[in-house]
């Protein structure tokens, strides 16, 4: 057997630049580079290896270890699961600063390689700076957080363990049923220590897409919910997305008439004016799709994790005769809220059924309910484009411009936390296919400004806006000053709305004193956070990167400030100051939250009997 002798560090970097997936028929280089900050736990071997070695791998330096991991989500994502970035951190707090986006990538199915450094695997000089110790268990480091957050985890004590593990993490990486976040533990002894790998060890591996279907019985269970039930509804989920099936799922809501609503991870794989699309479903859908699905007999979940806020905690769907079938990739998914499980690719599924539906003539029995919803929603979504503030710019006005007038329709828009994601699922547009990027499964404050910048780097040819709130800026933006490096030329667009509104919005509707969530200062004979609003010049923030600013208080301003940043090779920030409480509100929908039992506040006690009067009609499970 033919051996080469190299480190671990280099053993991985040689591996990792030749794995490759194939998704029909088409090959793709699946790791394409590492985002890296260089600490004492990776610099001296992991750096080595990256600065001393051949290999075609790109090397992005980030700022926060965090942010730099976003970018590498918000890559994959953008490139639909086939090509990834690993990241790579120093021991300690720069290991755990990415626990965070480790876990974001999994609840949202993305895959991410998280490669930190690791304390001594001999442990001799134990303990070493930015070690954790655990007094019971040795074995315990930093790293061990990560194992919650992980779809796979791994350390590796001894060079040659790397070929089994890297082998089991590209398993994970490349399975579209059980992708996320991997990761693998690299003590910094066992980085620099070498071996004798074997050559084939390094051979061209080639990671195939499957796209499974159903068996004959499970198919004939499918296809009689679906022929039996008169008035069904479907979702359109991320695995739709995920799994490039929008058009076959098209086909089959027009032919049959079939009406969908969309998650925030299925939003865009059908443009907004197909005819049988009730826009978003749920706690941040419009109205269209929740009525629909209140009167539905039969509900069809493809390719959704079936969360929350696309249930509106379960209370959606008052027929007490509704059944659930899941088409999922993931059976865990697949059996959420009772449903019968259909395990399989969402195209390859949709497409059977709809063969079985075809051979039986079956149609929906829906009227004019579909069009006349779809009618009244998209007035709505007009008047809330055209509505005029007397106080300013409203959030849902600067919306319809950017969607209507501004931006090209092939421009893709990243968002993640705050009132932003509500109001972009109930009036975003999307005209062109895969232009919409939201993270809405961890709903990451931060995510917004850092995937958006990795989202470019997926797709040079077009367009990207990260559409934020200033909480989601101040929270996290480093990756700016990355963009600045690289000339990344995408658009950060900033909604000042003086802090977390839409928390702020929770807090009161729940009865509670507004406190602690809109930006104020300390004043006042009692020291509370009610005084004024702070004012910050955000756009002069931007500028101390090197970022090109834009200061917009005006429709005006605005389209001047959208128009001229189109011809900036590089970043931009557009700091849109907008009037408070200018967010969308509930359209049909109810969302869970725990108020408390026992208050003294009367709009607290009638926020909790508001509570108890719903739960009375939610599916327990």
């Amino acid at each position: 057997m033919k051996t080469v002798r190299m480190t671990m560090a280099q053993a991985l970097l040689r591996f990792l630049d030749n794995q490759y997936l194939e998704a029909d028929g088409q090959e793709y280089k699946f790791v394409e580079g590492i985002f890296g900050i260089f600490g004492h736990g990776n610099v001296v071997g992991l750096g080595e290896a990256i600065v001393e070695t051949e290999h075609n791998l790109v090397f992005r330096q980030g700022k926060n270890e965090q942010a730099m991991a976003h970018a590498a989500m918000g890559f994959a994502k953008q490139r639909n699961r086939r090509q990834i970035y690993a990241v790579t951190s120093s021991v300690g707090p720069g290991a755990l600063n990415m626990v965070t986006a480790a876990a974001t990538a999994t609840v949202n199915r993305i895959p991410v390689l998280f490669l930190p450094g690791d304390t001594y695997a001999c442990r001799q000089p134990d303990p070493v700076l930015q070690q954790v110790e655990n007094e019971f268990d040795l074995n315990v480091t930093a790293n061990d957080a990560f194992k919650p957050v992980s779809k796979f985890w791994d350390r590796i004590a001894r060079p040659e363990q790397l070929m089994s593990s890297l082998i089991h993490a590209m398993r994970v990486l490349t399975d579209p049923a059980q992708t996320g976040a991997v990761t693998i533990g690299i003590p910094q002894d066992t980085q620099a220590e070498s071996y004798d790998y074997p050559e084939s060890f390094f051979r061209k591996r080639v990671y195939r897409v499957n796209r499974p279907q159903l068996p004959e019985s499970a198919l004939e269970r499918l296809t009689e919910l679906v022929a039996g039930s008169k008035k069904p509804l479907m979702i359109c989920g991320g695995g739709v997305r995920y799994s490039e099936a929008g058009q076959v799922f098209g086909e089959v809501a027009e032919e049959f008439g079939l009406p969908f609503g969309e998650t925030q991870a299925g939003k865009g794989t059908l443009t907004w004016d197909h005819a049988w699309n009730l826009g978003g479903i749920g706690v941040t859908g419009g109205e269209a799709a929740n009525v629909i699905a209140r009167d539905a007999d039969l509900l069809i979940a493809v390719g959704t994790r079936l969360g929350d806020f696309t249930t509106a905690s379960k209370i959606a769907f008052q027929n007490p005769d509704l059944k659930v079938a899941a088409i999922n990739i993931n059976s865990f998914d697949s059996f959420k809220m009772d449903a019968e499980s259909f395990v399989g690719d969402a195209r390859e599924v949709l497409g059977q059924v709809a063969e079985k539906l075809r051979s039986r003539g079956w149609r929906s029995a829906y009227t004019t309910e579909v069009s006349q919803a779809r009618e009244a929603w998209n007035k709505e979504v007009d008047r809330l484009y055209s509505e005029e503030d007397p106080q300013g710019l409203s959030q849902t006005r600067v919306l319809g411009e950017l969607n209507e007038k501004l931006l090209d329709p092939s421009d893709v828009v990243v968002s993640a936390s705050g009132s932003l994601p509500g109001d972009m699922q109930r009036v975003w547009r999307c005209r062109h296919q895969d232009t919409y990027h939201m993270e809405y499964g961890f709903s990451c404050m931060g995510y917004e400004i850092n995937a958006a910048y990795g989202a470019q780097l997926a797709l040079p040819d077009q367009r990207v806006y990260s559409m934020v709130g200033d909480g989601g800026f101040v929270m996290l933006h480093s990756e700016l000053l990355s963009a600045v490096q690289e000339q990344v030329p995408f658009t950060v667009v900033l909604f000042d709305n003086h802090g977390f509104q839409v928390i702020d919005n929770l807090q009161t509707n729940q009865g509670i004193s507004s406190y602690a969530n809109e930006w104020r200062k300390r004043q006042g004979p009692e020291g509370k956070l009610l005084g004024d609003y702070l004012e910050v010049d955000y756009a002069r923030i931007a500028e101390g990167y090197g970022v090109t600013a834009y200061r917009v208080r005006t429709l005006e301003e605005l389209r001047q400030a959208v128009t001229e940043s189109k011809k900036v090779n590089g970043p931009v920030l557009i700091d849109v100051k907008v009037t408070e409480k200018s967010m969308t509100h509930g359209y049909e929908s109810w969302w869970r939250v725990g108020v408390p039992e026992i208050s003294e506040s009367p709009s607290v006690q009638a926020a909790h009997k508001d509570l108890t009067d719903h739960l009375k009609r939610v599916r327990l499970f």
